[in-house]
C-alpha cells in the first residue's frame, strides 16, 4: 500500500492464521486488525467507576450552578470541616492562647509553659507566612534578611520585632516602618565617578579591598556629605531610621563593588507586609518570640 495512504482497507472478516484470533475486517499496509476484546474484569471495573461517579455526584457537592453548586445529599462541605477543625484547635489551645493575649512578651519569655506554646505556634506561623521570603530556616536570601545573624535594620528586641511584624516595612499601615534612601545616580545627585568613589570607600570601611588607586579621601568626604546623616559618621547604621551598618560585612543586597554601585545608583526599597490585619495578636506575639529565639534577637 502507498505509504502516503494511511486509510484502512476493508477486507472480509476472518481468522488470523498465526494467532487464531478473529479479525475486524480492517487492514493497514497489509496488517490486519485483530478483534481482541477488552478483558472482562477491566470492563467491569470501568462500568463500576461510571456507577461510582454518578453516586458521587448525588452524595457530594459536585456540579457548579449559576451562583452556587449542588450540595449533595449528605451536605458535606470542606469549608465547614475546616471551620470545625479550627474551632477544635482554638478550644484545645484555649487557656494558653488567652494567656498569650494578656501576658507581656517578657512574661511569656520567663514562663516555661507559655514560652513552649509560643515557640510552637510561632514556628508554625512562620512556616505558613514568613518562610516564602525568609526561608524555612530563616536564613534569608538576597533582598530578604537573615533572621539568625543578630543584624537588624529596625532593632531586634522583642518589642521591635513585634512592631515590625505588626506594621510591616513600607506596608499599608499608617505606622509602618518607613525610610527612603536617595537614588544618587538615577536622581542625578552624584555622577558615575563619584558613585564609584563612594562605593570604594564603603568597601574600605567594611574591611574589603577597594579598587587600586581609589581616592578614599574623596570617598570619605562624599560619605560625610551624603550618607552619614543616616548611617552615622563611622557607617555603623541607625536602627531608629532603618539604616544598615555598613561596617559589619552583612549585606542585604550584596556587598561587592558592583552591588554597592547598583545600590547607591538606584537605591533599595524592599517591602514587608503589614500583618496586623492578617494575623491575630496572639500569633504576632508568638512570631516575635519565635524569631527572637532563632539566635538573632537582642
Amino acid at each position: 500500500m502507498d505509504a502516503e495512504n494511511k486509510d484502512a482497507v476493508h477486507v472480509g472478516k476472518g481468522v488470523d492464521a498465526i494467532t487464531g484470533t478473529a479479525t475486524t475486517g480492517h487492514e493497514w499496509d497489509g496488517i490486519q486488525e485483530l478483534n481482541t476484546p477488552l478483558p472482562r474484569w477491566w470492563l467491569w471495573i470501568f462500568y463500576a467507576c461510571i456507577v461510582w461517579a454518578f453516586g458521587y455526584w448525588v452524595v457530594y457537592p459536585a456540579w457548579p450552578l449559576i451562583s452556587t453548586n449542588t450540595k449533595g445529599v449528605i451536605g458535606y462541605s470542606s469549608r465547614a470541616e475546616l471551620a470545625a477543625d479550627m474551632a477544635a484547635l482554638a478550644a484545645q489551645r484555649g487557656a494558653a492562647s488567652k494567656a498569650l493575649v494578656t501576658a507581656s512578651l517578657e512574661d511569656i519569655q520567663k514562663t516555661p509553659e507559655l514560652l513552649t506554646f509560643a515557640l510552637a505556634q510561632g514556628k508554625a506561623a512562620f512556616g505558613n507566612n514568613c518562610a516564602p521570603c525568609h526561608g524555612l530556616g530563616a536564613t534569608g536570601a538576597k533582598g530578604y534578611p537573615n533572621l539568625n545573624d543578630d543584624d537588624w535594620l529596625w532593632g531586634g528586641s522583642l518589642k521591635d520585632l513585634e512592631f515590625t511584624i505588626t506594621h510591616g516595612i513600607r506596608g499599608d499601615s499608617s505606622d509602618t516602618r518607613l525610610n527612603t534612601m536617595p537614588a544618587f545616580g538615577k536622581d542625578a545627585i552624584l555622577d558615575k565617578d563619584q558613585i564609584v568613589t563612594l562605593a570604594n570607600f564603603v568597601l574600605s570601611i567594611s574591611g574589603q579591598t577597594p579598587d587600586a588607586g581609589a581616592d578614599l579621601a574623596s570617598g570619605a568626604q562624599l560619605f560625610a556629605e551624603n550618607c552619614a546623616v543616616c548611617h552615622g559618621d563611622e557607617g555603623k547604621g541607625n536602627p531608629e531610621l532603618g539604616a544598615p551598618n555598613l561596617t559589619d560585612r552583612i549585606w542585604l543586597y550584596g556587598g561587592d563593588r558592583a552591588s554597592l554601585v547598583d545600590t547607591i545608583t538606584n537605591a533599595r526599597a524592599g517591602v514587608m507586609p503589614t500583618w496586623k490585619d492578617r494575623l491575630d495578636q496572639t500569633t504576632i506575639k508568638a512570631l516575635a518570640i519565635y524569631v527572637h529565639s532563632l539566635g538573632g534577637g537582642k
